[in-house]
This record gives structure tokens, sequence and C-alpha cells, in this order.
């Protein structure tokens, strides 16, 4: 019994040993360079703001990561693009709440699965929208503005930036929420909405905030609540939503990493780790900042779980509207 009890605990020892002779023969990763597909053409916000993700992931991982545009239909090429790649966490995504969470909602058909194609890996920011009123509209909070809706059913306008864009959903979701009734008018992008708005041929908008200020703090329009859970630091005096009475309604903008599915859980953690400590990097923050955008971050499994609720969220709002997309 004693030579049995031996024998096998020199096996385990051997295969301890060849675990950890295996661990250490391992090569490191990465060991080439990445690149950060990104669903918008170069010169953009969004660009502009993945080239900056890319530089520092890049001194982070010791690679560099390219940046490799491929816009066009809302963003799929670049998701299918990535969806078909090998699942080694070379190809990375810098997804949106357009590519990732509303597109899946509105789209009839994908040719990726939106879910099982992609491997999360961490937030990267929130942009809280405002919803701005024009001043002929004679409101100055959300409560004064949700009584003259209700007064004057189907009276009111909001502008988007087109047909199943956030701005279009965040009016869905708040006409749901306040119980109203007001028209919506869609515009080809949000510069083309912006012009409307500021004549006062459309009653209000829900816009990003670094589009949405500038015109607010010349008087042009008035800004009514920002639509995040807190207050942003980019507007502080402004109240949320829910601190003005509508509870529970959150509708922010928002990027996040993701690969292709597959990757191992190695290379993820790798690639979640670098993230954390970008949200964390003073600079970074602050560039990000100047953008109107929050530094956040998450763990992947927050990430998957925040991604399926958006999509739900969505593709309620876009059959409340009616609207449904080839």
């Amino acid at each position: 019994m004693r030579g049995i009890l031996m024998i096998r605990l020199f096996a385990l020892a051997g295969l301890l040993l060849l675990s950890e002779q295996s661990m250490a023969q391992a090569p490191a990763w990465p060991t080439k360079p990445l690149r950060l597909v990104v669903p918008f053409a170069a010169g953009g916000s969004s660009d502009v703001m993945a080239r900056t993700v890319a530089k520092s992931l890049a001194e982070d991982l010791g690679q560099p990561i390219v940046v490799e545009n491929k816009p066009g239909a809302g963003g799929n090429i670049a998701l299918d693009f990535v969806a078909h790649q090998p699942g080694d966490g070379y190809t990375l995504l810098f997804g949106t709440i357009g590519t990732n969470g509303i597109n899946p909602a509105v789209a009839h058909k994908l040719p990726y699965d939106p879910i099982r194609d992609f491997a999360p890996i961490s937030m990267l920011h929130t942009l809280s929208n405002v919803l701005i009123v024009h001043p002929s509209v004679g409101v100055n909070t959300l409560a004064e503005l949700i009584a003259l809706a209700k007064a004057r059913p189907g009276v009111l306008t909001f502008a988007s930036a087109g047909n199943g864009s956030s701005s279009h959903l965040a009016g869905e979701i708040f006409k749901s929420a306040a119980g109203i009734d007001i028209t919506h008018v869609p515009y080809k992008g949000g510069g083309a909405a912006m012009p409307d708005l500021l004549s006062g041929q459309v009653s209000m908008m829900f816009e990003t905030i670094p589009t949405a200020m500038p015109p607010v703090r010349a008087g042009k329009v008035k800004a009514l609540a920002v639509t995040t859970v807190n207050r942003s630091s980019i507007a502080p005096e402004l109240p949320t939503m829910a601190e003005s009475g509508m509870h529970n309604f959150e509708v922010s903008s928002w990027t996040a990493l993701f690969t292709t599915a597959g990757t191992p859980p190695a290379v993820i953690e790798r690639l979640n780790a670098a993230a954390v400590r970008l949200a964390r990097e003073p600079v970074y923050r602050n560039r990000m900042k100047e953008m109107g955008a929050e530094c956040v971050s998450s763990t992947p499994e927050e990430l998957d779980r925040f991604v399926r609720a958006e999509i739900v969220r969505y593709t309620r709002a876009a059959e409340q509207a009616g609207l449904r997309m080839e």
C-alpha cells in the first residue's frame, strides 16, 4: 500500500513539473503587432477616440496596434470582418452602442451573430446624451416638457440622426417612459438635424454632450437633463433624468473593446487588464474628458451582460417604433 502511494506521489510530482515547464516554455502574448478595427471612417470623433485607445494599449501590451478603418453598412462591414478572423486576440474591435447594441436590435438579418461571434473584453467609455429643446417650446424643466407634451399630443417633434440611430431610439424610450406622444423627424446624421433644432423647426433632440453644450452655453437651445445615471463631469450643472423625476431612465452612448470569439481566456485576461489600467491613467482620462467621454472599465462578463441587456432594450424600443431595417 505504501509503495502504491509513493508511486502516485512521484507521478503527481512529475505532472506538476511538466506543467511548470510547459508554462515556462509558453511564449508571452502578444508576440506580434495587433490591429484595432474601427467601424467608421478616419477623422471622425470615434476614429480619434479609437486611435487614442490604440496608442495607449500598445504601450501597455508592448506591441504596435494598427488602426484599420472599415466603414459602411452602419458598422456591419467591420463587425463581419472581425467575426471571421482567427480567435487569437490579435484582431480587436472598437465597438459602440450603434454597432453592438442597436444594430442587432433593428437589423432584419446580420452576416454574423452579434453575441456568439465576439469575445467581450472591457467597457471603454460612456458618453452622456442631453435632452435639448428650442427656447420657443417655452419650458425650463423636464416636468414642464412632459406636461406640455401631454397637453398637446403629437404636436411637439424630436429630431434624430436617422431611423434606428441612438438619438431616435432614445426618443422612443423617452416617449414610452413618459407616456407622451411626440413626433419623430429623422435626418441624415446629427449634423443635419442640429440646424433645424437651432432654427426651431423641430422642438427637441437627444444629442451627445460634446455637440450639445456649445449651443446650450451660447443660449441657442436649452438643456433639460442628461441621460446618464450620474451627472456628467463635462456639464455637472445639469440634472439627470432621474433627478428630474424620470426614474430608471438611462440612455448613454458607449464604446467597448471586443475580439473574435474563441480567443483563449488567458489572452482575454491580458487584454482586460490592459483596458482596466488604461481607464485609470490620468493623462488618458483627461484626453477623453476633452472629447466629452467618461473613462470606464469592466470585466468581460459584465460587458457581456451589459450588451445583451442593451440589445433587449433597443429591440423593445424598435418594436414600439415599428422599426425593422434590412
